[in-house]
């Protein structure tokens, strides 16, 4: 068994973002000892090889945890198509350095948008999930993906940072206050509606990446000021302690 500290240590996956994949269910620690320490055995390191190398694959963390969360995973056939989609990548990273040379050889004016076709890439993706995707959060996912095509995303994601936005002019008051956790409870129900079954552990992994990651952090600063991220995370985290 492996402290969350040493798995840090070993894989370069940072504790706070371990935290993450326990509180979104990706994965979860082998046990937590009375005084609230995160174990892990070989089992779930093994998982979290699997996580990361999806994620170089560029798999968002929803997708990765539908497949491995599917009852007909062969571990064997994983790896397999994990090979298979690398192989992919090297050889399309390396028709784009090729592509590079011919411009540095002879000059920018050289055009050929062929080499960033990733159609095949995402061909095979899509099969991946296709195969382990057979479950209802996967069917809910892509339900809620496809209805409306992309001028429903647009606004959905208006609608989004327009609940941060509203978040923001509400800094002043405490993150407990009444007010402030009936926004996030309507944020939550929003998520639920709009992406997929926002539990209160999904919630609180949210919370968290909202200020650890800068894209995020960055995004609703944006719209609800500087320290809005801070505050929401800070929101969060008491609702869901209730």
């Amino acid at each position: 068994m492996r402290t969350v500290k040493e798995v840090s240590k070993i894989t370069g996956v940072s504790v706070r973002t371990l935290h993450h994949y326990d509180a979104i269910g990706l994965l979860e620690p082998t046990k937590v000892t009375e005084a609230g320490y995160r174990m892990y055995d070989d089992t779930a390191l093994s998982r979290l090889q699997n996580i990361l190398l999806f994620r170089e694959l560029q798999f968002p963390l929803k997708e990765i945890k539908i497949i491995l969360d599917s009852p007909d995973l062969d571990p064997s056939e994983v790896i397999a198509r994990q090979i298979e989609l690398l192989e992919l990548q090297y050889k399309h990273i390396g028709e784009l350095i090729t592509f590079a040379r011919e411009i540095q050889k002879k000059g920018v004016r050289t055009m050929n948008f062929d080499v960033f076709d990733k159609q095949e890439i995402e061909k095979y993706k899509a099969e991946v999930l296709e195969k382990w995707g057979d479950t209802s959060a996967y069917q809910e996912y892509i339900q809620k993906e496809t209805d409306g095509g992309e001028d429903r995303c647009g606004r959905i994601v208006n609608e989004l940072m327009t609940m941060f936005s509203e978040l923001g002019r509400v800094k002043h008051l405490t993150p407990d206050s009444d007010e402030v956790q009936k926004k996030i409870s309507a944020l939550q129900k929003f998520i639920t509606d709009h992406y997929y079954v926002c539990t209160t552990e999904i919630l609180r992994g949210l919370g968290e990446m909202y200020v650890c990651d800068e894209r995020f952090k960055k995004n609703i600063d944006r719209s609800g000021g500087n320290g809005t991220a801070e505050f929401v995370s800070q929101a969060i985290s008491v609702y869901c302690s209730h």
